[in-house]
């Protein structure tokens, strides 16, 4: 039996999360990680399994998730140590009982560009850039889990990877309040 590509970044098992802002590139950096040996779950379909997603929403074409009932249903399953390295996907993850918490960013220019060439509407573009502006992950934080922030607007996707992956293999070590980005200040 082999080892993973990720053993090679770090010993022993975790939960980590992916969350930002949709367009800073979390499904392609999960996908990334994913090759490199973690198990990629999403937000949404742990909210599936839990009966916590709920029906799409008109407004702005997503499935709202219920928080309450997502953490009740995984809180005795996730007890324990997971058996291989997890990732979980999803803008809503850092809210979860995880090990470490990685939220992707892109500067706000960049981010509209890219949500406009998903054809989102106007009001969903300007809602996330603003959520963007104010770094809202950051501000909602509830739990203690090592954070760290990386910027999407420039680099590569394999160069975060890269960097996410050292952050693994340093332990997970808490970002310096210089590492925090803000687009504002």
């Amino acid at each position: 039996m082999g080892s993973s590509p990720t053993r090679d970044y770090v010993e022993g098992t975790f939960r980590l999360a992916l969350s930002g802002t949709p367009g800073t590139g979390k499904s392609t950096v999960a996908d990334l990680l994913a090759q490199q040996g973690l198990n990629v779950s999403t937000i949404e379909e742990l909210a599936e399994q839990a009966g916590a997603l709920g029906e799409l929403d008109p407004s702005d074409g997503a499935h709202p998730v219920d928080m309450e009932i997502l953490l009740q249903n995984i809180a005795e399953a996730w007890e324990s140590a997971p058996l291989e390295p997890e990732l979980i996907d999803g803008h809503l993850s850092h809210n979860l009982p995880v090990d470490a918490v990685v939220v992707l960013r892109c500067n706000p220019d960049v981010l509209r560009q890219r949500l406009n060439e998903r054809g989102y509407s106007e009001t969903k573009v300007e809602a996330n850039v603003e959520w963007e502006l104010l770094g809202g992950a950051w501000n909602e934080r509830e739990n203690d889990s090592p954070w760290a922030e990386f910027d999407t607007s420039g680099d590569g996707s394999e160069e975060i990877v890269s960097n996410i992956l050292y952050w693994i293999s340093d332990g997970f070590k808490p970002a310096s309040p210089e590492a925090v980005i803000d687009w504002v200040g």
